[in-house]
Order: structure tokens, then C-alpha cells, then sequence
């Protein structure tokens, strides 16, 4: 049909039929076609990282696959739960090792339970250079700042116990609902942990770490009115196995060093050798909602950090069915292929 609309048109009114197809564009297509440039890149989702870092090994891939993804403007990583100050110090270290000491880190509220995970990457992290703190360094009072000054825009990424986000609802409901959306990996609806004596095979629903550590903290969360993304420990017992774990190895970046490291401090103290990602489930969710589907659900939370779908309007949108192909497909090249690297010392001497 083209080419029989050439013959029938002189030159002349081909130039007027481009000129009129240009002009149907919307201006900015205007603009990238008359200057040679094709479409604008999306704008990076700005993001807060809230992390237990330096209990399970989950918390390092997490970040490192945050800190590998260009979809993100990370504004700020805050610590939680237990040891904050040395959690700090841990993501300065990882932020230093691969040239990201732009981002600023803040330390959460400390908490002191005898029945919380043990911090098994301490030596780690207690080698790296002493926290450089951030104006008042208060993981609360920045996470609520930020929502103040980016209204509708930030994506907070909640991999540990909520006592950060708790505390901040209780200092300022109204500054936390400004928050563009919590992607949580926490809870447990249809799934619980999966049985230590027959890995795969899942147990009846359970509480979960993050959401029993503190289930106040949770409470107020699914009560809170901020669109929650959940990502519970039925979509997120997904095995490092052996084969990614040979694929990961082969390489050797600044990251992926830290990560070998802190794995086999990890694995000393535990007594475990594969890592479960659950931490990273959440992440790669919001670079991609593709890689966990979810369904909308009304999650009451109980006093023993039980997380129960009932009758009632949704408050949450829960990813129920693990996808490991996914994920392993956007986050696998992401964490070997990174070229991040620090310029700097990142250890005391």
C-alpha cells in the first residue's frame, strides 16, 4: 500500500502528508524526533531502604540488588531493629566498598529483645570506618522529612522488624501517609517457614520475623491507609541454590566480595550454608511488579504477629505464590554484572 501511495503522489505531497503526520504528535515526540533522540528514560523512583542488614545474609543481596537497580533514586537507607548503630556503620561499609557513599544512612530506633536474631556479620561490620552520621542521624525523623518533601513520591522498602515505621506513624500519621506506597517483605497468610527436616515443603501459616519481632508495629501499618505491597514468606522462600551460587562465585566486583564474605560469616554463626532470599523478593517487586503478582487481601494482624486474611476492605496487596524464574531472571544479572567500586579505604586500620 505504501509504496502504491508513492506512485500515485507527487514529491511535493509527500513532504505535506510528513509534515501533517509529524504535527498529529503529541510535542514532546515533536521534540525527540526533531532532535535525533528517542524517548525520555522513566523518571527514577525515589526510595528508602529499611534494613535489619547484618542478621541473615538476605539483607546484603537486597541491597545490593537496590543499589544495582537504575530504576531507583535511593534518598536514604535507615537501619532497624537491634544493634542500629552497628547496622549504620555495616551500610556504610557496604555503601563505601562500592562507591556509593553519597547515599545517606540513618540510624533507627534500638531495641534489646532475647529472643531476636543474632547479629552474625558483626566482625564485618564492626571493621568498617566509624558511622558518618546524617544531620540529627534519626531514621524516623527522616523517613517522615522525606515523605513531607516528596509528597506521593517515595517508595519505602520495609526488609525488617516495623519498629522504624511504628515509631514513625506515632510521631506523625498524617507526614507517613504521604508516602507513595510500603513494599514489605513480611507476614505469612497461606504459608509458613518452609520444615527444617524436609526443605520445600511449606508448613501451615506462622508468625513471621518482622511482623512478631514487633507486632504493634505492624498494627499500625495495615491500619495506616498507605497502599501496602506485601511480599510474605509465601512468595519469598526462594533458595540461593547451588547452581546461582557457582554462577555468582565465578565473578569478583567489589560487591560481590562483600557478599562472599559476609555469607561465610553468616553461615559460621548459623550453621547454615544456603542463603534464603526472602529480603530481595521485595526489591526485585519494586523494580518489577511482574516478577510477584499480587492479589488484594485484608491482612488483620493479631498480638503474636500473625498476619490473617479476613472479610473487609483490602489493605494490602499480597504477593501469595513464589515466582523463582522471575526473579532469578531480573535480579541474577543485576548483582554479577554491576560495576560498582569504591575509591576509598573502607576499613579501619
Amino acid at each position: 500500500m505504501q509504496t502504491k501511495l508513492r506512485e500515485k503522489c507527487p514529491h511535493g505531497s509527500l513532504i505535506l502528508l510528513g509534515l501533517l503526520a509529524a504535527l498529529a504528535l503529541p510535542l514532546s515526540a515533536r521534540t525527540q524526533v526533531a532532535s535525533g533522540r528517542g524517548p525520555a528514560p522513566a523518571k527514577p523512583e525515589l526510595v528508602i531502604f529499611d534494613t535489619d542488614i547484618g542478621d541473615d545474609i538476605d539483607d546484603v543481596f537486597a541491597l545490593g540488588l537496590a543499589l544495582s537497580s537504575p530504576e531507583f533514586k535511593i534518598v536514604g537507607i535507615t537501619s532497624a531493629w537491634g544493634d542500629t548503630a552497628l547496622r549504620s556503620r555495616m551500610i556504610d561499609r557496604v555503601l563505601c566498598e562500592t562507591g556509593r557513599s553519597d547515599i545517606p544512612v540513618l540510624t533507627g530506633v534500638a531495641t534489646h529483645r532475647k529472643d531476636a536474631a543474632e547479629f552474625s556479620q558483626a566482625p564485618w561490620a564492626k571493621a568498617g570506618l566509624p558511622h558518618r552520621a546524617h544531620g540529627s542521624d534519626d531514621a524516623v525523623a527522616f523517613i517522615l522529612e522525606q515523605a513531607r518533601t516528596h509528597p506521593g513520591e517515595i517508595t519505602l522498602i520495609a526488609v525488617a522488624p516495623l519498629t522504624n515505621i511504628g515509631a514513625a506513624i506515632d510521631r506523625d500519621p498524617a507526614a507517613f501517609r504521604k508516602l507513595k506506597r510500603v513494599v514489605l517483605m513480611g507476614g505469612s497468610v497461606l504459608r509458613g517457614y518452609d520444615a527444617d527436616n524436609a526443605p520445600g515443603v511449606a508448613t501451615k501459616p506462622m508468625a513471621e520475623y518482622n511482623i512478631a519481632m514487633d507486632p504493634p508495629a505492624a498494627q499500625k501499618l495495615f491500619q495506616s491507609g498507605v497502599p501496602i505491597y506485601m511480599m510474605p514468606l509465601d512468595s519469598t522462600q526462594i533458595a540461593f541454590d547451588s547452581q546461582r551460587s557457582a554462577e555468582f562465585v565465578a565473578i569478583s566486583t567489589p560487591l560481590t566480595d562483600a557478599i562472599e564474605v559476609l555469607t561465610a560469616e553468616w553461615s559460621h554463626v548459623t550453621k547454615r550454608t544456603a542463603p534464603t532470599l526472602f529480603d530481595p523478593v521485595a526489591v526485585a517487586y519494586a523494580v518489577d511488579a511482574t516478577t510477584c503478582p499480587t492479589t488484594p487481601e485484608h491482612i488483620e494482624v493479631d498480638a503474636k504477629g500473625y498476619t490473617r486474611s479476613s472479610d473487609g476492605p483490602p489493605n494490602a496487596q499480597a504477593c501469595l505464590k513464589s515466582q523463582p524464574e522471575a526473579f532469578f531472571a531480573l535480579a541474577m544479572p543485576r548483582l554479577t554484572q554491576q560495576k560498582m567500586a569504591g575509591t576509598k579505604a573502607c576499613v579501619t586500620r
